[in-house]
């Protein structure tokens, strides 16, 4: 069979390579007309976990509680006094040009927020009209405290020292996009579980395509948003202090950083890639080969995903780097080996060299692709949509490197005059045999820091963790970080949280009890629903013509029909349980801002000078303005589903932030100490989404190195045939990888979604070293059973090539510290010292293991008499 595939590559491939060449021209030119198509994607989706239900529930509550996304704007006047006259004008023309941004419903800021303290007002005045900052006759000073002071605004929408505030700008509801996505995921689960019949596929289909569709228009609309209130904000400078904050912003500017991730990076590793290879062959054909072959695998791979309309992610930014990487490693393979039969048989002529350098590493590199490849589909078992793509990614593209490389180098070097001029000298294998000398003289200290290194590595893996800020992902130069910076240390915490509390089954209605109107007609204690009923009846209510708000019953809905049932979290004892909750929550010292119908409460009474019963409570509620309503009801009480909501912000900023440690306390408590069924409370937002994600990387880190062992060793059994030699294959690699797990954990370096990764691609590429060398190793190992001589061989031809592409790896990953986005700096210098790692374990470790634990036969044991020794009639 091998022989009718060798047979069957030389007619074809060597003996057209101008067709095989015009073909790979000609797919190239077609992939890479789909790259205007081309797409990355920063948004929400790619930080969670994809069968995260908490995911469902966040868009359930968003929709509910009208709560879209939101830009902020930091603003700090330069020229004196926040108050001032001309920095209230300023903003005013700042916050008038904001409001006119296509998407934007409305900003929110201290010019245009109620003010219930400026002065002090009852509950009747408040009903009566609310007063703003830009209201006239307000004192400023009054204004300027009850922004400090009120339970309402104090921590949200002025800083302590009172020179920075904050503008919100309230952007539109995607309801249809939330409609979109839910049915999608609806669908997804129900095909998980139990299996999709046609039309339900069909339907599956076409919902997936539309939402991506509509996400692709809306994420383009915000981008564009972005850049326009960025442009306002540009224009006043010279006033103030301007920073941008919000999800949105951060989606927009993540996708710049991506976009010069790709570019400058990809370029820089051409660069460098030029320059190696001038460095390592000193021949134009060498560098030019190498180099159109990995652009080629490039371009094909990037226009695959550009027609496929398969979007790149954060994670999947490094993409082109690697592969870039990996198919250089290829390509000088082929080519080492090439020379090598130049230089030993200088009289054959192209076709013989050429079928001679395919035919010897087609194995070798098929094995190193397959395992490589076995490396990156581990990674699809992490449950991480975007970890799952890129490891989609770079299987397709190793495939691709590998076929393209046995394509265009060897077609190219039949077209090329052969050089009969040398091929230049080349003293690496002087380098690499110091590694095999000292192998050979010094056992005891390779062993030794070996054995040290696991050591260290088992200690840095017991302190890996998966907590991490997320302001941390970009360099303190970016106004991502500097607005982060500004709005948690100032305003009150940047990533949300919030409670949902949910109506008790076993509450008694309002106003229910036997003594109804004993003590007080409007206590507690009166019945809610014989209210109900004779507020309905005009004539049977007695306090109709005396109070002012018996026209609107507080108890009945627009078509007059009883509320009291729904309305638990608007009476004393429900506001009570939220207070408790609420209180609780701001003394947590993680926490900032903390909003909920208990801020309403605390204001009532403090403007009421004392205590509100049911029935003042509802009256109340009934009589706020409807400014009122959106700021302090609405958005924290849905009576429809008898529903109450706590929200917050967390700070990122603080140093002792254990995201799955507070969600945990925050259960306690309400459980444990507040009598809360667990039913009946759920946390959700965009904290409690990116704790799941990051609490499922360990288990996906267990999961993905498991898998990728177990499927490498296969590949080694396959391979070799021998278990001993799988094991010791096996032991370099498994110790690079602990190498950088323990590094990242002693260096408080934590797992995220792109360090999770690294371990992967260190065993998936550091493998490829083994097998190459072991392939080597066997046929040097096979011309006179010398182990300690068949080492020195080895290291003298492929620890050249193993050498050059390691170097290579090294270098070119390091560039990536120039980054602006720290994991991308994180991912550059881990894989870095992770191949380092792997090119010491196979240039040392790995021979050593071989001489003292000798796996092969002796030749001669299984050879006739003048039988030639070759790598095939050696055993294992």
């Amino acid at each position: 069979m091998l022989l009718g595939l060798k047979t069957w590559y030389e007619k074809l491939v060597l003996g057209h390579p101008k067709t095989v060449l015009t073909l790979v021209a000609l797919l190239t030119i077609a992939a890479a007309a789909g790259l205007p198509k081309f797409k990355l994607d920063a948004s929400a989706d790619s930080l969670t976990l994809e069968t995260d239900d908490s995911l469902d529930y966040f868009r359930e509550i968003s929709e509910r509680y009208n709560s879209g996304d939101f830009l902020v704007v930091t603003y700090r006047y330069n020229n004196g006094d926040l108050f001032s006259d001309e920095s209230l004008a300023t903003m005013r023309r700042l916050q008038d040009e904001l409001a006119m941004v296509d998407g934007v419903t409305g900003v929110q800021s201290i010019l245009n927020v109620p003010l219930l303290y400026s002065p002090k007002l009852s509950i009747t005045e408040v009903a009566g009209g609310i007063r703003t900052l830009s209201s006239p006759g307000v004192d400023k000073s009054l204004a300027r405290k009850e922004f400090l002071e009120s339970p309402i605004y104090k921590e949200l929408i002025l800083s302590p020292d009172g020179e920075t505030t904050a503008m919100m700008l309230n952007l539109e509801l995607d309801k249809e996009g939330l409609d979109l996505v839910r049915e999608r995921d609806a669908l997804r689960r129900l095909r998980n579980e139990q299996g999709l019949d046609a039309e339900q596929a069909s339907r599956l289909e076409a919902v997936s395509a539309e939402y991506l569709k509509h996400r692709t228009a809306q994420e383009a609309a915000a981008r564009n948003r972005v850049d326009e209130v960025r442009q306002i904000l540009a224009h006043y400078d010279d006033n103030a202090e301007l920073f941008l904050g919000g999800l949105t912003m951060i989606t927009s500017d993540m996708i710049a950083f991506i976009q010069s991730d790709l570019m400058v990076f990809g370029a820089g590793i051409l660069i460098f890639i030029v320059v190696t290879l001038l460095l390592i062959f000193r021949q134009p054909r060498w560098v030019l080969l190498p180099l159109i072959t990995c652009v080629t695998t490039a371009v094909m791979m990037l226009g695959l995903l550009s027609w496929l309309d398969w979007r790149m992610t954060v994670i999947s930014a490094n993409f082109v780097a690697l592969l870039l990487i990996i198919t250089l490693a290829i390509t000088i393979h082929l080519a080492v080996r090439y020379r090598e039969y130049f230089s030993e048989h200088p009289e054959w002529d192209r076709f013989q060299l050429a079928s001679a350098t395919v035919a010897f590493m087609a194995k070798p590199c098929l094995y190193t692709g397959l395992t490589t490849m076995v490396a990156f589909i581990s990674l699809v078992v992490s449950g991480i949509r975007p970890v799952i793509d890129f490891g989609w990614m770079m299987t397709i593209g190793v495939t691709m490197a590998l076929v393209l490389s046995f394509l265009i180098i060897p077609a190219s070097l039949m077209l090329l005059k052969k050089r009969d001029g040398g091929q230049g000298a080349d003293n690496s294998h002087a380098f690499t045999q110091v590694f095999s000398r000292f192998a050979e003289n010094h056992k005891g200290i390779v062993l030794g820091v070996a054995v040290v290194a696991a050591i260290i590595s088992a200690v840095g893996i017991s302190r890996l963790k998966v907590e991490n800020r997320f302001i941390d992902y970009f360099d303190d130069s970016t106004e991502i970080h500097q607005g982060m910076l500004v709005i948690d240390q100032r305003l009150g915490g940047t990533i949300n949280l919030d409670v949902i509390l949910n109506k008790p089954e076993d509450t008694v209605p309002a106003f229910d009890g036997a003594d109804a109107g004993e003590e007080d007609p409007f206590g507690a204690d009166f019945g809610g629903d014989q209210i109900a009923e004779e507020g309905a009846d005009e004539e049977a209510d007695p306090f109709a013509t005396e109070d002012p708000f018996a026209a609107d019953d507080p108890f009945a809905a627009d078509g007059g029909e009883s509320q009291a049932p729904d309305a638990y979290w608007f009476t004393v004892a429900g506001l009570n349980q939220i207070e408790q909750l609420h209180d609780f929550l701001e003394a947590q010292p993680e926490i900032g801002k903390v909003q909920s119908l208990a801020t309403l409460y605390k204001v009532a009474q403090d403007l009421n000078d004392g205590g509100l019963n049911d029935f003042e409570l509802a009256v109340a509620r009934q009589s706020l303005p409807e400014e009122i309503n959106q700021v302090l009801i609405n958005p924290y009480w849905s009576p429809q589903e008898q529903q109450a909501r706590i929200t917050m912000r967390v700070m990122e900023t603080d140093p002792n932030l254990r995201r799955d440690e507070l969600i945990q306390r925050i259960y306690t408590y309400a459980e444990n100490e507040m009598g809360i069924a667990p039913e009946n409370i759920r946390q959700t937002g965009m904290l409690v989404l990116y704790n799941n994600m990051l609490q499922s990387l360990f288990k996906s880190q267990i999961l993905t190195l498991g898998a990728v062992f177990a499927g490498i060793l296969l590949m080694f059994l396959v391979l070799f045939r021998s278990l001993p030699i799988a094991i010791i294959a096996l032991v370099p690699n498994m110790l690079a990888a602990c190498v950088v797990l323990g590094g990242m954990g002693l260096a408080n370096i934590p797992l995220d979604m792109m360090t999770i990764t690294i371990a992967a691609i260190t065993v998936g590429i550091g493998v490829d070293h083994a097998i190459h060398y072991l392939y080597r190793f066997r046929e040097e190992f096979a011309k006179d059973g010398d182990y300690i001589a068949t080492m020195h061989r080895s290291h003298a031809t492929i620890g050249r090539a193993m050498f050059y592409t390691a170097i290579t790896i090294i270098a070119g990953f390091s560039i990536l510290a120039l980054s602006k986005f720290v994991p991308s700096i994180y991912f550059g210098l881990l894989t870095a010292l992770a191949m380092s790692a792997a090119l010491l374990g196979s240039l040392a470790l790995l021979p050593l293991l071989l001489v003292l634990f000798k796996p092969l036969k002796n030749p001669a044991e299984g050879n006739e008499p003048g039988k030639p020794l070759t790598a095939e009639t050696c055993p294992g």
